[in-house]
């Protein structure tokens, strides 16, 4: 009689390997292995772009765009805060001197947050010698204070964030005519990992 096998199912191969799932990349391993480079023109000239592009007419956006000549070289990375400002603006002594002008200040820097504000400040010791620093965010210091120490008395430079230095120029309080220096925090990230210019409100 013919011998009757049944057919076993075929072992599955111990050695297939189970489908990945696609791990999420966390911004955290983007920058571990990205170093943070200095900040050029063009990075601020694409983000006004991309800002004003649906808003603003051909004409307007060629309005924003200013021209090289009009920033300094960014810190490469290897400057403390105060040997960059050093670098960067070397009539320091002379400017601090020559500024009378009340509701205004002659180096305006921008930071995300009021602790960083806070940091940069300290940081600046040896190069803002005995000029006046003017704290420009809201944490703990109402608006009407920053307007009222504007008008009575001059400051030097204010260290703020963009929120709070808009609402004072808004309103008036912060004048910009003498404002020789504005310097963006461009690279310093928060615990959220976000730079100043990956925040939306900014």
């Amino acid at each position: 009689p013919t011998e009757c096998f049944l057919s076993q199912p075929e072992e599955k191969q111990e050695n297939t390997v189970k489908a990945k799932r696609r791990k999420k990349k966390k911004i955290s391993d983007v920058l571990q292995k990205s170093a943070p480079k200095p900040g050029v023109p063009a990075d601020l000239q694409n983000l006004l772009t991309q800002h004003f592009g649906e808003s603003r007419s051909v004409i307007e956006i060629e309005e924003l765009k200013l021209s090289d000549s009009c920033f300094l070289p960014a810190n490469d990375l290897t400057h403390s805060f105060s040997s960059y400002l050093k670098e960067i603006c070397p009539k320091w002594a002379k400017l601090r001197r020559n500024h009378k002008e009340k509701k205004s200040v002659v180096m305006l820097v921008l930071c995300s947050s009021a602790l960083r504000s806070l940091e940069l400040i300290k940081s600046m010791t040896a190069f803002k010698g005995d000029c006046r620093v003017l704290k420009l965010f809201a944490k703990h210091i109402k608006i009407k204070e920053q307007m009222n120490m504007l008008e009575k008395g001059v400051f030097h430079i204010g260290v703020g964030t963009p929120g709070r230095v808009k609402a004072l120029v808004d309103q008036d309080s912060l004048c910009l005519n003498s404002t020789k220096y504005m310097i963006l925090d461009w690279n310093w990230r928060d615990q959220k990992l976000r730079r100043m210019m990956d925040i939306p409100e900014v």
